[in-house]
């Protein structure tokens, strides 16, 4: 007994340690169109218009990929219950990667007119239906691999990858962003989109290397695989689609206000560096490592709900004093409100999601329900976001913004609120 207890340990430890990595390139791909969104793609591919209207533009192709993550969910799900959990991992990744190096290649608007601006918004939709696709199948193979008191824990490992990317992207695209404006404008944008190649070599490597999960192989074996998995969960579990999309709605559209309409808030209506809202975003993006974990393991213990529901609380109280205290225009005290939202607001929610969602549908529809519930809240809350309060903002002033997140939370506190705990819950129970 004492030999086969660690090995099982030390293979789910390598199993979530490989979707960590795995979900760190496909978000590093994805942050950095936020980033460039905000700071560079308003100049390049939008230069005919003001400086708001090109970053209004900037974040309406921002939000098309965001538009492409259901489907992408639909159908990667569909064939990640019909195939299995492993070989999507493996086509999303070649699909961001492909995607985020041709955006790094891309001609402007100067060298090819309006046709650049349409290229960048095909290949946005095509990083958002890969990252789509690829959050179901990640969570799924350590939750389906994790032992059954620690789903919530080894299930928020690939959580992680939201700050590690983020991190990432934003550490490289900083700095490149310290060569003189003309280079950067010039070619320093695109080194960190080209970079994306080798990072995905990397995970390709190891996510080859994993093994189909438990639950899947079950029911492949026992040919109880879902003829129309989509169909399926529309039909049996419509309550628990809508409840996972409400319970991301605070998470996700708070977020990308966060981490890419601050740094909008910060250059053009603060009028500070920019330099201060990216350190203060790697600042809490590196702390995140430490936070998701622990409120994932939080979540074996006292519940999935709880902890959600504190993270939802948090969004709404955390709305009005974000934009206060980057009015001061204070360093410290930015980076103050940052640390605040992303470890108190955030990562709170973020954690739980992996087995939470997961835990609400049966095994032959896992990879679709969670996914489509996910994704559909990330296309209205996440994608439009930024939009939305970019347009809020001269208008109305920040006020109004954070009144829009606080009605996010709203939204989140009533899904949550409304859904079952899912922490006792066996992977089996809804199959």
């Amino acid at each position: 007994m004492s030999t086969v207890v660690p090995a099982r340990k030390s293979s789910i430890r390598m199993i979530a340690l490989a979707s960590l990595i795995g979900t760190t390139i496909e978000w590093y791909d994805f942050f950095l169109y936020n980033t460039a969104a905000a700071l560079v793609f308003n100049k390049l591919f939008f230069p005919t218009f003001d400086p708001f209207v090109g970053t209004l533009l900037a974040f309406s192709t921002y939000a098309v990929g965001f538009a492409a993550r259901p489907i992408g969910g639909i159908v990667i799900g569909h064939y990640g219950d019909k195939v299995g959990r492993k070989s999507m991992l493996v086509l999303t990744l070649i699909m961001m990667g492909l995607a985020t190096c041709s955006i790094g290649l891309l001609p402007t608007y100067s060298m090819i007119g309006p046709w650049a601006a349409v290229a960048l918004v095909l290949l946005r939709v095509i990083q958002g239906f890969g990252v789509g696709g690829q959050w179901g199948g990640a969570v799924l193979m350590t939750v389906e691999h994790a032992p059954a008191g620690q789903r919530g824990f080894y299930g928020s490992w690939p959580q992680i990858g939201v700050p590690a990317g983020l991190l990432t992207s934003t550490i490289i695209f900083s700095l490149f962003s310290k060569l003189p404006a003309d280079q950067f404008m010039s070619w320093g944008w695109r080194i960190p989109f080209i970079l994306s190649v080798v990072l995905v070599g990397v995970g390709l490597l190891i996510r080859l290397k994993i093994l189909e999960t438990p639950s899947f192989t079950k029911i492949k074996e026992a040919k109880g695989v879902s003829r129309q998995p989509i169909l399926e969960v529309l039909q049996k579990y419509p309550k628990q689609v809508l409840q996972a999309a409400g319970a991301r709605c605070a998470e996700n559209g708070a977020f990308y206000i966060y981490s890419a309409f601050m740094l909008v808030y910060a250059t053009q209506h603060v009028h500070i560096s920019r330099d201060v809202p990216l350190n203060g975003i790697m600042i809490a993006s590196a702390l995140e490592f430490i936070a998701v974990p622990a409120y994932g393991a939080l979540t074996d213990r006292i519940g999935r709900r709880p902890v959600y529901m504190f993270g939802a609380v948090m969004t709404a109280v955390l709305a009005f004093p974000l934009f206060w205290l980057f009015d001061t225009g204070s360093t410290p005290l930015i980076w103050l409100a940052l640390l605040l939202v992303f470890l108190c607001s955030h990562a709170p929610m973020y954690a739980p999601q992996g087995a939470f969602f997961s835990e609400l549908f049966g095994t032959s529809v896992r990879y679709s329900g969670a996914s489509l519930g996910a994704q559909l809240s990330a296309a209205v809350a996440g994608g439009f976001s930024p939009l939305i309060a970019t347009a809020l903002l001269p208008k109305y002033g920040p006020n109004a913004i954070a009144i829009y997140i606080i009605a996010m939370a709203l939204i989140t506190i009533v899904a949550v609120w409304s859904a079952v705990e899912t922490m006792r819950h066996g992977l089996e129970e809804n199959s």
